[in-house]
């Protein structure tokens, strides 16, 4: 029918999202993305009007995933657990794949190609709402007792250390070594009881 989507949307997106998560913004073209999704790129255009648009919506995606996991991870009643689970989450999602995936947040972020506005919100939005989950998982009587600083603070430096394992990752391409520095971090945050 004219005006309605002739696909699955959110396998779409999916597809979409992999895609610009293995090459980058900056070198994925339309015709990448039509391929990969199986959708022709006048469709595309059609239903989401640009590249920067169909990234915005498969990002969109990404974030709520990533928000519901995160969130998860940081659940368990001990701060220490939480933030290694917080960590192994992360080391895990960058490092799948072959070759390694990487963080589609920080691939995003230094891709001179995807500077618009409306991307730089949204990578934002995401980096801050984690780190509020932090602030707040951060804020309970247990973890604030044995906090070397603010929680807000503790926070803020977790997600940049985050952003460096990304960075780490890519260039040692060794798990045990990105977890083993992020165990030193949460000593530093958290000593040991």
């Amino acid at each position: 029918m004219v005006g309605q989507r002739q696909f699955d949307e959110k396998q779409t997106l999916g597809r979409v999202r992999d895609v610009f998560w293995a090459k980058g913004y900056g070198a994925t073209s339309m015709q990448d993305l039509a391929t990969a999704s199986g959708v022709q790129r006048g469709s595309l255009y059609n239903a989401y009007r640009d590249k920067e648009t169909l990234f915005l919506r498969a990002y969109e995606g990404y974030a709520d995933d990533m928000r519901g996991d995160v969130a998860d991870a940081l659940a368990h009643p001990d701060a220490r657990h939480a933030l290694l689970d917080f960590f192994d989450l992360t080391i895990t999602s960058m490092t799948a794949g072959v070759p390694t995936r990487g963080c589609l947040t920080t691939k995003t972020a230094v891709d001179t190609k995807a500077e618009g506005e409306a991307i730089r919100a949204a990578l934002r939005g995401l980096l801050d709402e984690l780190e509020r989950l932090l602030r707040d998982r951060l804020s309970a009587e247990e973890a604030r007792a044995r906090l070397t600083i603010p929680p807000a603070e503790a926070a803020r430096v977790l997600i940049t250390m985050t952003r460096g394992i990304v960075v780490m990752e890519r260039v040692y391409q060794d798990a045990d070594r990105l977890r083993a520095t992020a165990s030193a971090l949460i000593d530093a945050l958290l000593p040991r009881a």
